[in-house]
Order: structure tokens, then sequence, then C-alpha cells
């Protein structure tokens, strides 16, 4: 098979739904690549993705979203944060909450510019919070009660 030249807009670089990495068809498995690939994800103002791998960059196919939810914190001042596959943390956006038919949750993320979906454990951790109140799904934090946009299917098993 002839060798493929890959270019910024052609790289070849996929990326699913369950954050796995590949190039040309075949899974990324080294840890470090994986790290990299994930700490080089960034959007533009129109909302295109690109990966950046020290001085050089490419677009690449983003299956789902391009950043991943890996945790959920509490601040002192009773707000919610999440901490990204990049490692960037930022405010929860409460009101983009959306669940997917597959029962997974996300938020938009980087000024609203991209989609964040929940890892396992992130999504765990943030039902920790959830409240019904009134029929809505609430987020419990501290004294605070804020409605969020989930439908009541979101709290079930």
């Amino acid at each position: 098979m002839p060798a493929r030249w890959h270019t910024r807009e052609d790289s070849g670089i996929r990326l699913d739904r369950q954050f796995r990495w590949w190039h040309d068809g075949e899974p990324i498995e080294h840890p470090n690549i994986i790290e990299a690939f994930n700490k080089g994800v960034r959007v533009a103002d129109d909302g295109n993705v690109t990966l950046h791998f020290g001085n050089d960059w490419c677009f690449f196919e983003v299956e789902d979203a391009p950043f991943k939810i890996v945790a959920v914190d509490v601040s002192e001042g009773e707000r919610l944060s999440v901490r990204l596959s990049d490692r960037t943390g930022e405010w929860l956006d409460v009101d983009a909450l959306r669940l997917d038919d597959d029962g997974v949750l996300s938020t938009r993320v980087k000024d609203s510019k991209a989609k964040a979906r929940f890892g396992r454990d992130a999504q765990f951790q943030l039902a920790q919070f959830f409240e019904v109140a009134s029929g809505v799904v609430h987020l419990r934090i501290g004294a605070r009660l804020e409605a969020t946009p989930l439908p009541l299917s979101a709290l079930e098993d």
C-alpha cells in the first residue's frame, strides 16, 4: 500500500465517543501520546477544533465531543467546577447540561464554544448533587438549590 501523505486539513487523527484517539484507523495506545493529544486540543472562536503538538498543529475528526469531564469539584463558594481532559478546569454550566440517548451527560465548555461529555466517574460525582423538587431536577450545592434543564429520566438507572 502506498504511503499516505497527511496534511493539516487531513491528519488522519480521530477522537471517538469513548475518548479514544485513532490515527489512520489504528488506536493510539501510548499513554504519553494520549496525554499530549488531550492537552493539545484547542477550540477556535468559530468552534473548530485543532490539535496542537509542540510547534505543529492539525485539524482532527471529533466523533462527539472534543473534551471529557474527568472530575467534578465543589468550591467553598458553593459552586461546581469541572476538570477537563486537557487538564484545565472551569465552572460547570448548569444551564447547558444535556442527557444523550446513551444516558451520558454533557455540557458546554470553553466559553460555550465546545461540548464536553462526562466520564463515568465524573457523572457519578455529579449525580451525588441531584435532587428533585416540584418535579424538576436540581443540583443541591451546600444550601443552594439550582434548577437544571435535565429530564427526570436523568435520575433513573
